[in-house]
């Protein structure tokens, strides 16, 4: 088993680059998917969300209000602490799960956007960084996602600098071209890592 651990900032375009690999053959363990499943109703780790910063952080049918939560958390270092120490250990438990369910030869790729932030790095085989300039990533989220750029900008300060990326990285992914340039690349990747 080969464990990569894939990263990049937001806006960056490494969902693709996870999409590619999983076509590719890769098990994918998602990261952010495993976070919004272990916060899903009637779950322990809504609970305890909720238990931490109240009702308010639900939507009337009883989900988990992310925009509402993200507003709280992502101008508040101590309260996003408190947030990632109720998270963070559900997803790992969750990702260790999923991981020993792959087969030997498997090549499994950790899809973790806060990565380099929670100095995980050491946990992979290889860490292969989705780059994009800061500049191509506001674009990306405020012409894609449709974010207002103020709220871009806050979300990309938030998370690990570029060249903090590229310090951990084993493979670097140039994605600030268009599509078609990013799948040979891609490819590529794949090929070095199932050759690993």
């Amino acid at each position: 088993m080969v464990k990569v651990g894939l990263t990049g900032g937001i806006g960056a375009g490494k969902s693709e680059v996870s999409r590619l690999l999983a076509s590719y053959g890769a098990v994918v363990v998602d990261a952010d998917k495993i976070a919004r499943e272990v916060v899903e109703p009637g779950t322990p780790g809504l609970a305890a969300v909720v238990a931490e910063f109240g009702e308010g952080v639900l939507t009337p049918e009883g989900t988990l209000d992310r925009p509402k939560l993200g507003g709280i958390v992502f101008n508040d270092p101590e309260k996003l602490q408190a947030l990632n120490a109720i998270v963070h250990p559900l997803v790992g438990a969750r990702s260790a799960e999923l991981e020993a369910s792959a087969g030997p030869d498997a090549v499994v790729v950790h899809d973790v956007p806060l990565l380099t932030e929670n100095g995980l790095a050491p946990l992979y085989d290889t860490v292969v960084v989705v780059d994009a300039a800061p500049q191509t990533q506001l674009d990306r989220l405020v012409r894609l996602r449709g974010m207002a750029e103020d709220e871009a900008k806050s979300r990309m300060a938030a998370q690990a600098t570029r060249e903090q990326r590229l310090g951990i990285a084993d493979l670097v992914i140039d994605n600030d071209g268009p599509l078609e340039a990013l799948e040979p690349q891609v490819r590529a990747v794949w090929e070095r890592l199932r050759g690993a």
